[in-house]
């Protein structure tokens, strides 16, 4: 599937990220499963089954439809490759910790995605989701010492900050930064919903883009 034309900008904004062509190149099921074979750079979004990854997706690349918002989380359990501009790729890890999926489909999060950040050889980067109404989880401790240990750049994005008042978006950044021992300007404050955030996120993208192979120097 391959979508083209940019949605519209911000007004008045220039848009770090202009979205000329979009392509579905397809889903990584297993650890050792297909994937797709691309020099191109990649950048992952990881998060819990329920953050609003696929809203997330969907307004950074200004598409409705672009990654699929499901009613009940926790259904995908694929990686999901998207290239974009023909220069990058974007992949859709699989949500993890969702309550209502059994303890062994919630145990296939850890070694898939492990297995993917260790594997890719042209991974620049991960964007971890976090809920701005919820302290992280045990998952989520996880996932950040997961990445912490194999060295990857991470990108924080703190989602549904729509759901506070505007009054309690910066505090609460600061106790999420202070939870997980982040400078609290390592943190982007995120909304689906309105929007904020969006350009932002995809400069920080392109930046993380732009730079070598992380693996390359270790």
């Amino acid at each position: 599937m391959t979508t083209q034309s940019s949605g519209p900008a911000d007004s008045g904004k220039h848009d770090p990220l202009v979205i000329r062509d979009l392509e579905f190149i397809g889903g990584m099921a297993t650890v050792d499963g297909w994937r797709p074979q691309t020099e191109l750079p990649e950048v992952a979004f990881a998060g819990r089954s329920n953050v609003g990854k696929s809203s997330l997706l969907n307004r950074l690349v200004r598409r409705k439809a672009f990654a699929r918002v499901s009613n009940t989380p926790g259904r995908t359990r694929e990686l999901n490759f998207f290239k974009v501009n023909r220069e990058f790729v974007l992949v859709d890890l699989p949500g993890y910790g969702y309550a209502r999926v059994s303890k062994a489909r919630r145990a296939e999060w850890r070694p898939l995605i492990e297995g993917y950040l260790r594997k890719s050889a042209t991974l620049r980067g991960i964007v971890q989701l976090l809920d701005a109404r919820h302290d992280p989880t045990d998952d989520d401790r996880q996932m950040f010492d997961l990445l912490a240990e194999l060295g990857v750049p991470t990108i924080v994005v703190v989602t549904k900050t729509d759901k506070l008042k505007a009054s309690q978006v910066a505090p609460r950044l600061l106790t999420l930064a202070g939870e997980l021992e982040l400078d609290d300007d390592q943190l982007i404050a995120f909304s689906a919903t309105t929007g904020a955030g969006r350009d932002d996120l995809a400069e920080a993208v392109m930046s993380l883009i732009a730079q070598p192979s992380w693996k390359a120097e270790a």
